[in-house]
């Protein structure tokens, strides 16, 4: 895997069809946003009755028996008892509708990474995918959400406070309304640089994430080198990269914020200075003027929040573009539709070359190789002949770049990829285990069969260690199954592989993490589970190669030997040197 790079770029999209984007998402809890857009609402509207209750009580709250001054308190506690009760609902019902778009979002991207093409997770490291699945779009999605409905509610505040102004002294209002232009030509000048800062700082986060990936996954090696100090410094100039992203992103929202208050400034000062001289002219009222003010002031918070709305909305979009580009740029498997409930084995390579890269030499170069069903065939060669690619076109872990691969004498790009990967069993050189009960890691994905588990385990010779776990096999693995030994780990494979019971077995260096009393003990386990099977064994040690029915020796993605391990120790060639050294290359 490489560090985080960004995705290729593509046509820009407003703000607007970017939040369309993600709306179907979000749009399913009808009744939610329903409650959170009537609550804004009401809050909103209540806005301009603060400013309201001052002119009469300046123009007649001091006159004696002008104005039953009971009547202030009582409507000022009512209009907070109807603004917190609103406020209350708008986040509750907002707190719903984000918690169920985000549970639709996560669930479509991870079902996304169980349908993708294989080469995605070549293309990206498990962190930034992991990063994107689980924090960016909880993130993206509680930020986004928020401030569109915060920006919401400051215009509806907005609209209710001009309206308000326009009624007390609409001459006034004229001059606020040139605020309004300058405001908005700065949002769009500074949200156009915080949105490619966003985008910037997640790279940057991807490949500060990857380094820690890296020296967790590789901690011994590390300290083992004395690679350290190199590692840090590596650290510290993605960590200063993003850092330095983060004070410009830093500075355009500042800058954003600023330029608003003071515009709002200018404004203010115009409108005191013409209601000072109309008040000269008897044209106003002391409570109109205050309550013109006060309104006005009230302004201040709404415009300077629309300004500052810029910033959350773009993070915010930033961080679910992430996972809809996952789901949307990233291709999925494709497969045919022949199924076979089970296959009899019959294997067929045509001329088949796999090149990974344009200027390097093919893994596998024009391959051609027949395998009878119930054949067991062992591959052998030095490192980088082509054994792993060989098998791993068989379930289409990797595609070929030319030539065809017939399983029953149907093409494999015809079959329907469940169907087809159920004819394989995998025991692999790279034991992966998931953090559930060695009994839910054998039954992998088939029905559980629980006294068929046991049998399995104990054919594996895994009985020795089930006797000491307390709780048998329903002991929890944890991280990989990272407690136990190597060879431990490897027999639990080798009982996935009886457990599933498939017609094509692949053997890909199985007894490698094996010591020779434990190989000694799992071998007949594999002969037992290679009885019937066409088999394909990739292994370096004699005794798995030689019962072998046929062994192929390859080089440079060629056969270049193909026997019995008599036939090939006779013919004194490539096989029996190899044979002579132990297989210590293979």
């Amino acid at each position: 895997m490489t560090e985080a790079v960004e995705p290729s770029p593509r046509k820009k999209l407003s703000t607007w069809q970017r939040i369309l984007r993600v709306w179907p998402y979000f749009s399913t809890s009808r009744s939610g946003w329903a409650l959170a857009v009537g609550a804004t609402i009401v809050a909103s509207a209540t806005e301009p009755f603060v400013p309201a209750l001052l002119k009469p009580l300046l123009d007649r709250g001091f006159q004696k028996g002008s104005l039953d001054l009971w009547l202030v308190p009582v409507t000022l506690l009512l209009l907070f008892a109807i603004r917190g009760l609103s406020g209350f609902v708008a986040q509750y019902a907002l707190a719903q509708v984000t918690n169920e778009g985000l549970q639709a979002l996560r669930k479509a991207m991870f079902d996304k990474l169980l349908s993708a093409r294989l080469s995605l997770f070549a293309d990206q490291s498990s962190s930034a995918i992991s990063n994107t699945v689980v924090y960016e779009v909880y993130n993206g999605s509680v930020i986004l959400n928020n401030a569109i409905m915060k920006l919401a509610r400051d215009v509806l505040t907005l609209m209710a406070l001009v309206g308000y102004l326009v009624y007390l002294n609409w001459k006034l209002m004229l001059v606020v309304s040139l605020l309004f232009p300058a405001v908005a030509l700065v949002i769009q000048l500074l949200t156009r640089r915080l949105y490619r800062l966003t985008k910037q700082s997640q790279t940057a986060t991807d490949n500060l994430a990857y380094v820690v990936e890296e020296n967790v996954l590789a901690h011994r090696d590390v300290r083992l080198h004395g690679a350290q100090a190199s590692q840090a410094s590596r650290f510290d100039a993605l960590s200063h990269s993003l850092r330095r992203l983060s004070m410009k992103s830093t500075v355009a929202y500042a800058s954003m914020s600023a330029i608003t208050q003071v515009l709002a400034a200018i404004a203010l000062s115009a409108v005191i200075s013409i209601a000072l001289l109309q008040g000269s002219e008897n044209t106003t009222t002391v409570g109109g003027f205050v309550a013109f003010v006060t309104a006005m002031l009230l302004l201040i918070a709404p415009i300077k929040s629309l300004s500052d709305g810029a910033t959350p909305i773009t993070r915010g979009l930033a961080a679910l573009e992430r996972g809809l580009d996952l789901m949307e740029l990233t291709d999925d498997e494709s497969g045919g539709s022949f199924t076979k409930a089970r296959a009899s084995g019959d294997i067929e390579f045509a001329d088949v070359s796999v090149l990974y890269k344009v200027d390097a030499s093919p893994a596998l170069d024009h391959f051609s190789l027949s395998i009878k069903a119930g054949e067991t065939v062992a591959l052998v060669g030095t490192s980088g002949s082509g054994k792993t690619t060989l098998v791993n076109l068989l379930p289409r872990f990797v595609e070929m770049s030319t030539g065809a691969i017939y399983l029953d004498g149907t093409e494999l790009r015809q079959w329907d990829l469940a169907s087809l990967r159920s004819q394989f069993a995998v025991v692999s050189q790279h034991v992966v285990m998931l953090n559930s009960s060695i009994a839910l890691n054998v039954a992998l994905g088939q029905a559980f069969d629980r006294d068929k588990v046991a049998q399995c385990l104990k054919a594996a010779n895994l009985g020795a260690l089930l006797a000491e776990l307390p709780q048998g096999i329903d002991t929890v693995l944890g991280h990989n199954a990272m407690q136990l030994s190597g060879g431990q780990r490897q027999r639990l494979a080798i009982a996935r592989a009886l457990y599933k019971d498939a017609p094509i077995l692949i053997l890909d260096e199985a007894t490698s993490a094996l010591d020779t009393e434990s190989e000694q003990a799992v071998q007949e386990a594999i002969r037992r589970l290679t009885s019937n099977r066409t088999s394909l064994v990739i292994a370096h040690r004699l005794s798995t190669v030689q019962h072998a029915d046929r062994i192929i020796m390859m080089n440079a993605g060629r056969i270049v030997e193909s026997g019995t391990h008599t036939q090939l120790l006779a013919q004194n060639g490539a096989y029996a040197h190899l044979y002579k050294l132990g297989f210590q290359g293979a």
